[in-house]
């Protein structure tokens, strides 16, 4: 949202004309990715992945800072007791364990999610000044569009927080495609700026409760030791996809227009939905070894 807002002004005729706009435009996006790597060095490392390697001490004083924000935040004197069972160590995880028969079901799901969600979370974002620009708008004007648009990015993912854990989170993720799907479909159709200012707010609001659904639950279905190995090489995927999906998207743009390539994009959500209904385990409220295709449900960690 604030880069529309803030490439409105880049966009003056004054800059445009010394062909700076678009470039401090994108120099300013840059710019504000380095403030990543300060952010994330304030971010805790997962307590069950230091003590399966062997650091207890780390992991023990990490728990005890959780625990001590978890009563701060709820008013609570003391927490339940906790389960003693302990974390096994763990091995190194393979590619081929991520496909190992306890596990192959999930991982063959997790791969042709990531491989789909693109299309549908990037490839709106992507696409939205190209089919205002298509309905008959400037560019200016899609600009100011999108800045409206993309308020629900922000807005979609504060109204996740009292949500995803009030839901089971494949069936969250289902109905926030099947959500998007049909949003997308509207805004293809829409005319007038009423209709495509509110479809298009809605489409990024219930996107961003999707993909903060499906990257909480996709470290859910993996144990810690194998997880970043299983989500990493599917993630990759979707990464693929949207090098790929900006060459076929505004190539069917351009040749069948809008509503061809939201209807696309519909088929394609459904088919997403429909993978996470079939193969996709459960995970919301179930501690992760209860999750694990051969876990016992009786001797739990808590996750």
């Amino acid at each position: 949202m604030i880069g529309g807002l803030l490439s409105l002004l880049l966009l003056k005729e004054t800059l445009f004309a010394l062909d700076l706009g678009w470039r401090l435009a994108f120099g300013m996006g840059a710019i504000l990715g380095l403030g990543i790597l300060f952010v994330r060095r304030n971010l805790p490392e997962s307590p069950r992945w230091r003590e399966i390697r062997g650091d207890a001490e780390t992991a023990e004083r990490e728990t005890a800072a959780l625990e001590a924000a978890a009563m701060r935040a709820h008013h609570l004197p003391e927490l339940p007791p906790p389960d003693d069972a302990p974390v096994a160590p763990g091995t190194r995880a393979t590619l081929r364990e991520v496909f190992a028969p306890e596990y192959r079901t999930r991982t063959v799901m997790l791969y042709i999610f990531q491989a789909l969600q693109t299309v549908g979370y990037y490839g709106f974002g992507t696409l939205a000044p190209l089919v205002l620009a298509e309905k008959g708008f400037d560019i200016v004007e899609t600009l100011g569009y999108s800045a409206v648009i993309f308020l629900g990015f922000p807005i979609g993912s504060a109204a996740s927080i009292p949500i995803v854990e009030r839901f089971e989170r494949k069936t969250l993720i289902m109905g926030s495609a099947l959500a998007m799907a049909v949003l997308g479909v509207i805004f293809g159709f829409a005319r007038t700026p009423a209709l495509i200012l509110t479809a298009g707010f809605l489409l990024t609001a219930a996107s961003n409760v999707f993909s903060n659904a499906f990257h909480t639950y996709q470290a859910e279905i993996f144990p810690t030791r194998m997880r970043a190995t299983a989500v990493g090489t599917a993630y990759s995927l979707s990464r693929l996809t949207g090098a790929v999906l900006p060459f076929i998207s505004v190539a069917v743009l351009d040749g069948l227009g809008a509503t061809a390539v939201f209807l696309g994009s519909a088929a394609i959500m459904t088919i997403l939905a429909l993978d996470i209904w079939l193969l996709g385990p459960r995970s919301t409220g179930r501690n992760l070894e209860a999750v694990e295709a051969r876990a016992p449900a009786r001797h739990m960690v808590q996750a």
